[in-house]
């Protein structure tokens, strides 16, 4: 048996538990630059705020109805994250962190699961303060879909257990729904004459593996209680690391781009050295605004390594040399990113005969920054190349505090 435990609307959980006064009352979270809803809660929600509705479209709505609005506080929401994932990890032998919101356990040998999955309600909500559903099954397919059913029905008080012969439950569950399958499949599917999770469950094998390939016959086989997708306890390795945002205002001055360069590489940099990586690919892109009447531009380019690199300082000379060859001075830039990729592992370094051997300066130089900041909290120490005021940074005009990361944040009380 696996259980998924999902947060409950996570970002805005998260808003609540350092303000109890947002309790019972509609609240969302902004996407980067604050621009789209990305979390709601569900008294949100009961108002039409769609997921993914621009601020500008909803800024009446929330200012008629005292919607509570955040910019995304990821600092935050990351160290919960965290504590939930550590305490979750004491209900099971075996546990795969899904997402940021989101874990799988094993439960195979457990017994009274529905109480079980009410016990790990109750201690999340105690220790962290989160409110967490949890719908547990055969497969990873019906878990997620009993995960759903504990979500959105008061019934279950957030448990719920699912097996394959709960017919009922299944001709109820739209196939759109199903984790798993995309929109253009479900409509696939509905053209077929299959539109819930128990028409899928009972079709054709062959037929559903040559209409949706492998994949869809997996779907298929969870739905009948087979597991087909394996939990993954270990965290598998990054094959590529990614960074860019959005820049808060419109941007012309190559500084600016090389300051937002120099920081994209530190955070794709620290991630690599967790994982004990070396990069031997980089690539930097820039463009301008795509949905904004103005003179268009976009353009990327790359440099493939000799030598595999973690250091922070050497990448961000790799990063400007190719920032120079690509940038141009008369466009107003919106958005600019990198990617490190071509990853080998740190002990299986292969050295430059003729190049300047300063590898363990590097990486002693690199254990000290990591150490800084584990400890004082990230960018407390980074390079003069990062910037000091960054003013190109994106908008988060309604930001909570770093109540948790930060101790010049820290939640105080007054009586």
């Amino acid at each position: 048996m696996i259980a998924l435990v999902d947060c409950n609307s996570f970002y805005c959980s998260c808003e609540r538990v350092f303000n109890p006064r947002l309790n019972n009352k509609p609240v969302i979270v902004l996407s980067n630059n604050d621009g789209c809803a990305v979390a709601r809660t569900k008294e949100a929600k009961a108002l039409g705020i769609k997921m993914g509705a621009p601020y500008f479209k909803i800024r009446d709505i929330c200012k008629r109805h005292d919607v509570k609005v955040f910019s995304s506080n990821y600092a935050l929401y990351g160290d919960m994250s965290h504590r939930v994932m550590r305490l979750l990890s004491e209900f099971s032998p075996e546990m795969e962190v899904y997402s940021v919101d989101e874990a799988f356990l094993s439960l195979s040998g457990f017994n009274n699961l529905y109480e079980y999955g009410l016990e790990i309600r109750k201690k999340v909500f105690k220790n962290i303060g989160l409110p967490v559903s949890v719908g547990v099954a055969p497969t990873k397919v019906l878990a997620k879909i009993a995960n759903h059913i504990a979500k959105k029905h008061e019934s279950t008080k957030g448990s719920f257990v699912l097996y394959p012969n709960n017919d009922k439950v299944l001709q109820q569950f739209d196939v759109e729904n199903i984790w798993g399958i995309g929109r253009k499949s479900a409509l696939k599917l509905k053209s077929s004459g299959i539109y819930n999770a128990y028409q899928l469950k009972n079709s054709n094998e062959k037929y559903i593996q040559k209409k949706f390939t492998i994949v869809g016959l997996r779907i298929l086989k969870e739905l009948n209680g087979e597991p087909c997708i394996d939990l993954e306890a270990e965290a598998k390795n990054k094959k590529s690391i990614l960074a860019s945002k959005t820049f808060g205002k419109p941007v012309f001055k190559r500084q600016e781009i090389k300051e937002a360069v120099a920081t994209h590489i530190s955070t794709a940099a620290e991630k690599l050295r967790k994982q004990n990586s070396l990069a031997r690919y980089i690539l930097v892109f820039i463009h301008t605004n795509p949905h904004k009447n103005i003179p268009q531009y976009s353009k990327s380019g790359h440099a493939k390594l000799l030598v595999g690199t973690s250091a922070t300082n050497k990448l961000i000379k790799y990063g400007f040399e190719i920032l120079d060859k690509i940038f141009l001075p008369q466009y107003e830039y919106k958005k600019c990113g990198i990617m490190l990729g071509d990853f080998v592992p740190k002990h299986l370094s292969q050295l430059d005969l003729f190049g300047h051997h300063d590898e363990l300066k590097d990486e002693a130089l690199m254990t000290a920054l990591d150490r800084v900041n584990s400890f004082h909290g990230k960018h407390s120490l980074k390079f003069a190349a990062c910037g000091v005021y960054q003013d190109w940074k994106m908008i988060s005009k309604m930001r909570s505090q770093c109540y948790t990361t930060r101790w010049s944040e820290i939640l105080s009380v007054k009586s």
